[in-house]
């Protein structure tokens, strides 16, 4: 047991006095410092937009935003107004059954559920017809963008563009590079000059 133990307290010794020669000899070897100099010299090589502040500022999103609220009030209101008057009718049957031969009532009741099956279909079809033009109005923004990205990168060089959104997976980003600032300038302007194209 005293022979296991001086055994231990040796190799100790030596691995202590291993550490401390490694630890204090002096300046890091040309191995050392040759890789750590390409990640310096390297620069921004990633950098990130901020997802929320584009949306928010983006005009061809902005337009966007507004011709499908426009679309979804005017389905809202459309909606409102053929079950209204489905609703009047359906009251008006009830006002005049006990007036109606029993052929004449279920007629009219055959009749109301039918139009308020129309409507159901009708609601059914707007709203899917909606959820595509989003679709394709997503897909156009995010072409933009990324079309945009490819040009502006062909100055800067970038490896990663990433996308910043709060609560994203990307947990902390560095101010210094946020190129929210350019891209949406540069977006913009190219939305305005495809504008001014279409006006004329």
């Amino acid at each position: 047991m005293k022979n296991a133990s001086l055994i231990l307290n040796i190799v100790l010794a030596v691995a202590v006095a291993v550490l401390y020669y490694l630890h204090f000899k002096g300046t890091p070897s040309q191995e050392t410092t040759a890789t750590a100099v390409p990640t310096e010299s390297k620069g921004k090589s990633i950098v990130y937009v901020n997802v929320d502040s584009l949306l928010t500022k983006y005009d061809f999103f902005k337009d966007t935003q507004k011709v499908l609220e426009s679309k979804r009030f005017q389905l809202d209101n459309d909606l409102n107004t053929k079950g209204r008057n489905l609703q009047n009718k359906a009251a008006f049957f009830q006002q005049r059954a006990q007036t109606m031969t029993m052929d004449q009532a279920r007629a009219t009741e055959a009749a109301l559920q039918k139009e308020q099956q129309e409507l159901l279909q009708y609601r059914e079809r707007a709203a899917q017809q909606l959820a595509l033009d989003e679709q394709k109005k997503n897909e156009e923004l995010y072409n933009k963008i990324f079309e945009y990205l490819k040009k502006y990168n062909k100055e800067n060089k970038y490896e990663f563009v990433l996308g910043y959104t709060k609560g994203g997976g990307i947990l902390f980003a560095d101010a210094p590079n946020d190129v929210t600032k350019k891209v949406l300038e540069g977006l913009n302007k190219d939305y305005k000059s495809t504008q001014e194209t279409v006006k004329k």
